[in-house]
C-alpha cells in the first residue's frame, strides 16, 4: 500500500472515495465545507435533521453526492473540538478506513483537516493504515481490502512517511497475535524477528536452548520443559544514540500459546491463547518502527519465547526454580508462567544497564476483572517513571492505571502475599485477591534500583469482538505508546 501527499480540494480528486470528518460541536469547516458547498448543503441537511453522526468514530457513507468527483464520501465523527487530539484522529482515520475496507477500492483519499500540524499527520496516517487490515488472514473470502493507494491532505511529507511506518509497525503486532500457534512458536517467531532485524538494521542475538542453559535461565526453562517447542530469547538493540549512553530496555512476554500447563485452562480460556504472546509482539512491533525511524536513541528489546504445554515432563506444582538472578521460586500454580519467564529476561536486561524499563504482558486475569478490556494496568517501583507512562500512552488513546504497589507496612505490603517457606519467593499469591498486583510484586523482585514500569495489557492486547475502529484480535495497542516513549528518552 502506497501512501501519497495530495493538495488537490476534497470535491475534486479523482479517487473511489474519500474521508472528511466533522465536530458535534463546531459549524461544518475546511473540507467538510468545501464538500457541503459543492453538494449543494447536503451535509448541512444531513446535519439539521440528524441523518449525520459526528459521535466519535460514527462513520456516514454518502454515495454520488452531486458535484463531488469521488463517488462516494465516508464522513466520520470527531466528537467535540476541545476533545479532538492525536488519540481522537488515530481512531477516527482508522474508523473510516476500517469502514472502506469492506470492499474493494484502489484510491482512496483522507480530508481529516489536521492542519499539517506533524504530531496530528502521524497518528492520522497510522490509524488509515492500521483500520484497512483485518484478522481474515486465512478466509478464502476475505473480509477487508487494503486499497493500493492512499492519498492525505497535507505536505508535510515527513510526517506522512512517519506515520506510515508507524502503522505498519502496529500491523506486525497484530499479525503475530492473530496468528495461529502453529505458525507463531518460539523458533518462527525468533525467525521473524531475525528478518526484522536484517531487514531495518538491528542487532540480534537470539539465546537457543543450550544458550538459555548456560546462562542458568532456570525459570523461563522450567516453563518451557513441557513442550516438544524449545524456547529462546531474543535480544534486538537499535543503537542510534551516542555509544555509552544508558538505552531504554523493552521487555516482552511471548508465551506463544499458554495451555496453564498442568494447571490446565478450561476449553474457554485457552480458546484465545494464541495472543499471551502480545508483549513480545508489541515489542518487536515497536523495534521495528524505532529502527526504521531511526530514533536518535539507544533501546534494546527482549522477547522471553515459551510454550506453556502439559505433558510427563511439564513443570510441577512444589518444583522449585533457581532463576537466573539467584532467585528460588516454588511453583503453586503452573498456570502463572508469564512472570516466571520475564523473571529471567528482566535479569538479563539487567546486564545491558539500561537507564529504565518497561515490560509488557498480557499477565494476568485479575487486571481485566479489576480494569476491564480496554485499560491496561501499570505498576511501577518508580513513581517519576510510571507518571511518564501513563501521561504518553492516555495521550495517544491507550488507557492505563496504575495499581498500587505498598511497601509501607503502616499501609499493607503486598510482597509478603509471595512470601514462601520453602523458596525465596512463590509464583502466586494467598488465595484470589489482588491477583495483577502480587504478580507485579513477583516481577520487582528481578529489576533490581532500575526504574522500572510493567504493564499488565491482558485486556486491550486483544479484543474479543471488533471495535467501530479497529477488528477484533491482535489490536496492536501500546506500540504507539513504546515508541513516543523513546523519542523521548
Amino acid at each position: 500500500m502506497e501512501i501519497r501527499s495530495t493538495t488537490v480540494a476534497a470535491p475534486e480528486i479523482d479517487a473511489d472515495a474519500i474521508v472528511i470528518g466533522v465536530l458535534s460541536d463546531r459549524p461544518l469547516s475546511g473540507s467538510a465545507a468545501q464538500i457541503d458547498a459543492a453538494s449543494g448543503g447536503l451535509l448541512k441537511r444531513l446535519v439539521d435533521r440528524q441523518e449525520l453522526s459526528a459521535k466519535p468514530y460514527d462513520v456516514t457513507l454518502l454515495h454520488t453526492a452531486t458535484g463531488i468527483k469521488a463517488p462516494l464520501v465516508a464522513v466520520v465523527g470527531l466528537g467535540p473540538a476541545d476533545k479532538f487530539d492525536r488519540a481522537t484522529l488515530f481512531r477516527a482515520a482508522s474508523a473510516a478506513s476500517r469502514a472502506l475496507a469492506a470492499k474493494a477500492r484502489s484510491q482512496v483519499a483522507f480530508y481529516l483537516d489536521d492542519l499539517g500540524q506533524a504530531a496530528l499527520v502521524e497518528q492520522g496516517v497510522a490509524g488509515a493504515v492500521v483500520g484497512c487490515q483485518g484478522q481474515d488472514l486465512y478466509r478464502e473470502k476475505k473480509a477487508r481490502f487494503a486499497p493500493t493507494t492512499i492519498h492525505w491532505a497535507s505536505n508535510n511529507l515527513a510526517a506522512i512517511e512517519t506515520g506510515r511506518v508507524l502503522g505498519e509497525g502496529i500491523n506486525l503486532t497484530r499479525r503475530l497475535v492473530n496468528e495461529p500457534p502453529q505458525e507463531v512458536y518460539p523458533e518462527s517467531f525468533a525467525a521473524r524477528a531475525a528478518d526484522v532485524a536484517k531487514q531495518f538494521g538491528l542487532s540480534i542475538d537470539v539465546w537457543d536452548q543450550a544458550k538459555l542453559e548456560a546462562e542458568r535461565c532456570g525459570s523461563l526453562l522450567a516453563v518451557a520443559k513441557g513442550s516438544a517447542r524449545p524456547p529462546r530469547l531474543v535480544i534486538l538493540e537499535h543503537r542510534g544514540g551516542r555509544a555509552g549512553d544508558a538505552p531504554l530496555a523493552l521487555v516482552g512476554k511471548g508465551v506463544t500459546f499458554d495451555s496453564g500447563g498442568l494447571s490446565l485452562k478450561p476449553s474457554d480460556g485457552m480458546l484465545t491463547m494464541k495472543c499471551d504472546m502480545a508483549g513480545a509482539a508489541t515489542v518487536l512491533g515497536a523495534m521495528q518502527t524505532i529502527a526504521r525511524l531511526r530514533l536518535p536513541v539507544n533501546v534494546i528489546g527482549l522477547c522471553g519465547l515459551v510454550e506453556n504445554m502439559p505433558s510427563g515432563t511439564a513443570m510441577k506444582l512444589g518444583d522449585v526454580l533457581h532463576a537466573r538472578s539467584g532467585r528460588t521460586i516454588e511453583v503453586q500454580n503452573t498456570d502463572a508462567e508469564g512472570r516466571l519467564v520475564l523473571a529471567d529476561v528482566l535479569n538479563v536486561a539487567l546486564d545491558r544497564k539500561p537507564a529504565r524499563i518497561v515490560d509488557l504482558a498480557t499477565l494476568t486475569g485479575a487486571c481485566v476483572v479489576a480494569l476491564g478490556t480496554d485499560v491496561a494496568g501499570l505498576m511501577s517501583n518508580d513513581q517519576p517513571w510510571c507518571d511518564t507512562v501513563a501521561r504518553v500512552s492516555r495521550e495517544l488513546g491507550e488507557p492505563t492505571w496504575q495499581l498500587p504497589m505498598f511497601a509501607d507496612h503502616r499501609l499493607t505490603d503486598y510482597r509478603e502475599l509471595i512470601n514462601c517457606p520453602i523458596a525465596d519467593i512463590r509464583n502466586v499469591g494467598e488465595g484470589r485477591w489482588g491477583g495483577a498486583i502480587t504478580a507485579a510484586k513477583f516481577l520487582e523482585e528481578f529489576v533490581g534500583t532500575t526504574p522500572w514500569v510493567h504493564m499488565d495489557i491482558a485486556g486491550p492486547a486483544f479484543f474479543d469482538k471488533p471495535k467501530s475502529w479497529l477488528d477484533g484480535g491482535g489490536s496492536g495497542m501500546f506500540v504507539r505508546t513504546l515508541v513516543e516513549l523513546a523519542k523521548g528518552s
